[in-house]
């Protein structure tokens, strides 16, 4: 008998405990008795989150489950269908991106197994076709083997800027305005309910990023639309579920402060350098703020240089 073989057997268990243990769960905030936000982490994606790093969103109806956004992985999305689970053992019949940001699609294929119907905007699909290689390379840096079984799977069904669902007697608008965060963000409003789910085009609590789409003005445009629906509750993109005035607060304001700023300095010729050392402390309340405040001012400038010039 090989003396090793109880103490190996003792540290596989012990280390399959400490990897159970370091899974980073989601936290289910109910809104109404059948809509719930499936709130992840607002660090950077890795191993333990699965590239759920973002929130989500679940409609329960007496005919079946529409899913908000499927994670950033397949083990992201199996995480997301044990929240479900736990909620209601309807089956998910309809899953919607709400753009091309890796945590909003790239579960998408463990649902189609589970025969749901995947809608997005055209814009979103485009930018999920344009981009998945990147997508797909930066997580396998990021999360390593928590990529596994992962695959890219488009949307079955597109809209080009609206599309209505009907679900066991709700009623859901999917409006695509512009680019936000990516290219293709869309938002989710359930007028009975006062709902909307933002995707991307709201965080809050923690900092945005100007995001691929590398288009603010469209961002801010696209927010003052969705703001004009007012919604009582807002399931944001990151973040836990919000007010309006938050979500101004957190997204809205911090980007026309942005623009507002970063203008003028285009304008008089002050240069990048001096862009990313713009006092931007009105805002430093919000999450990984330090580590993303100089890049946005960067990339903004960026963007309004060459809009400028």
């Amino acid at each position: 008998m090989n003396r090793f073989k109880p103490y190996i057997a003792g540290l596989f268990l012990l280390f399959s405990a400490s990897l159970a243990a370091a899974e980073y769960p989601l936290e289910v905030q109910k809104i109404t008795p059948e809509i719930y936000a499936l709130v992840g982490e607002m660090a950077q994606r890795s191993p333990d989150n699965y590239g759920n790093n973002s929130t989500h969103g679940v409609i329960i109806t007496s005919e079946g489950v529409v899913l908000i956004d499927t994670g950033g992985s397949y083990l992201g999305a199996k995480q997301i269908h044990k929240a479900i689970q736990n909620l209601t053992d309807q089956p998910i019949k309809w899953v919607i991106n709400t753009g091309g940001q890796d945590h909003r699609w790239l579960g998408n294929g463990y649902f189609k197994a589970l025969g749901a119907t995947i809608i997005s905007s055209e814009a979103a699909q485009a930018d999920q076709e344009e981009r998945t290689d990147t997508q797909l390379n930066r997580l396998t840096t990021l999360i390593g083997d928590s990529l596994t079984g992962t695959e890219a799977v488009y949307a079955d069904e597109t809209f080009t800027s609206k599309k209505m669902l009907q679900l066991g007697g709700l009623t859901l608008e999917i409006h695509y305005e512009g680019s936000a965060h990516t290219a293709g963000d869309s938002f989710i409003w359930l007028p009975a309910q006062k709902v909307i789910f933002s995707g991307d085009i709201v965080f809050t609590e923690r900092a945005l990023g100007i995001g691929p789409a590398k288009n603010a003005k469209s961002w801010l445009a696209v927010f003052k639309k969705m703001a004009r629906y007012q919604p009582e509750f807002i399931v944001p993109g990151h973040g836990h579920v919000a007010t309006l005035a938050q979500a101004t607060q957190d997204t809205h304001d911090y980007l026309a402060f942005l623009i507002s700023k970063i203008t003028l300095m285009v304008e008089d010729s002050e240069g990048i350098i001096a862009a990313t050392e713009l006092d931007q402390s009105r805002f430093s309340y919000l999450k990984q703020f330090d580590s993303i405040s100089r890049k946005n001012a960067q990339d903004l400038y960026e963007q309004l240089e060459f809009d400028f010039f």
